[in-house]
């Protein structure tokens, strides 16, 4: 039994020595081991292929950032060194902002006009003490403005500041009080000569209005209240008060307010406040865009009261043609907030572009009113206030 079970051991040992034999000595079996071999080997190189890409694209995106952040630089640079090369004529001339000044003179002439319009006179003595008045509190509203930039830091690296050039804040305030003194002085002046404190009481209340938009402890303008002041400082009161100052005389004591004075006083308000609001245009609370179509909106309310105005007969029919003639100025204005509205370099001429609006519009009306005075013989403004 011992020999059968050793030669039945051997027999089966033998036979699986040669089939392993076999197994391997065939050809299906080397190419079984032969592609499972290349399987292995293409996935490792394509392995190593996808790693090898991923770090490209990761080093293509580094280096991308990389040209970003040294193109903005330069740019940056670009415009520092355009700032740098700007000379100091043009600093003095961007910090005296004298096209601003038409803010003074269109009140002014406005309210001379519908004083002309209802006395038939016009005391140029008066208007030449009032415009030099008006101006020297223009002064001090962008003198005491500069001031009170510089210590919110708003104006820090605003080269044109007039703190920035003289290189002294407490100079530049004394200055600003100064031209108020000597504004003051000529308007108490002019309202003395002429008898009309009550015209004095307005110009008063328009200077306020000045006052508590930029200087502390009010400065409303940081609370959304800038353009409503300036629209009641430069409409209603300073054009009513001009009206009244330059009206009376010897025989008139007293001129009555007229719908034509209080119409286009809030037509000259109203494009005063679209100077301020573009001025400010990139820190406008709604954002760029937005503003742009609050622009466009203002230039359309602007000649639709214009037109309600001429339909109810409270403005000659020789303002409405006139001032008709400035719609190309005003779409100009609008044309150009939205093409540059998010442009901060460009969208810095807005505000000279709403002045020349502003400027255009006045002496419009101002001449209708003077035509309406030869031409509109049955014109009679509607009394508002005896």
């Amino acid at each position: 039994m011992m020999l059968m079970a050793a030669s039945f051991c051997d027999v089966n040992l033998g036979c699986g020595l040669r089939k392993l034999h076999d197994f391997h000595s065939t050809p299906n079996g080397k190419t079984r081991s032969h592609a499972h071999a290349q399987n292995l080997c293409s996935y490792s190189k394509q392995h190593i292929y996808l790693k090898r890409l991923d770090i490209k694209q990761v080093e293509v995106k580094r280096r991308f950032k990389l040209h970003q952040v040294s193109s903005g630089k330069n740019a940056h640079s670009s415009e520092l060194a355009k700032e740098d090369d700007i000379s100091m004529a043009t600093l003095i001339w961007r910090a005296i902002k004298l096209p601003i000044y038409s803010v003074a003179l269109v009140p002014l002439t406005i309210g001379s006009a519908s004083a002309y319009l209802q006395s038939s006179t016009f005391p140029a003595t008066r208007y030449f003490v009032l415009l030099v008045s008006s101006i020297l509190v223009i002064t001090w509203l962008n003198l005491s403005n500069d001031v009170y930039d510089f210590d919110t830091g708003a104006d820090k690296n605003k080269r044109e500041s007039v703190v920035n050039l003289i290189g002294s804040r407490t100079g530049t305030l004394l200055a600003a009080y100064m031209f108020l003194v000597l504004g003051l002085i000529g308007l108490t002046w002019v309202s003395l000569e002429a008898g009309h404190l009550r015209a004095m009481l307005l110009l008063a209340c328009a200077i306020f209005c000045g006052y508590i938009y930029q200087c502390p402890p009010f400065r409303l303008s940081y609370h959304g209240l800038g353009e409503p002041l300036c629209f009641a400082a430069f409409g209603p009161f300073a054009t009513t008060g001009f009206y009244w100052l330059m009206g009376n005389n010897s025989s008139v004591n007293c001129l009555p307010l007229t719908g034509t004075v209080l119409c286009a006083s809030l037509l000259i308000g109203f494009t005063t406040s679209l100077i301020l609001f573009c001025s400010h245009f990139h820190q406008v609370r709604l954002g760029t865009e937005k503003g742009s179509s609050v622009v466009k909106v203002a230039i359309t309310a602007l000649y639709s009261l214009l037109l309600i105005f001429g339909l109810s007969r409270d403005l000659p029919s020789s303002c409405i043609i006139l001032c008709l003639l400035t719609l190309p100025m005003g779409n100009r204005v609008v044309s150009f907030v939205d093409e540059n509205h998010e442009d901060k370099r460009s969208i810095f001429m807005a505000k000279y572009y709403c002045v020349r609006l502003h400027a255009l519009f006045g002496a419009s009306l101002a001449a209708g009113l003077v035509i309406a005075k030869f031409v509109s013989k049955r014109y009679i403004p509607r009394l508002i206030l005896a």
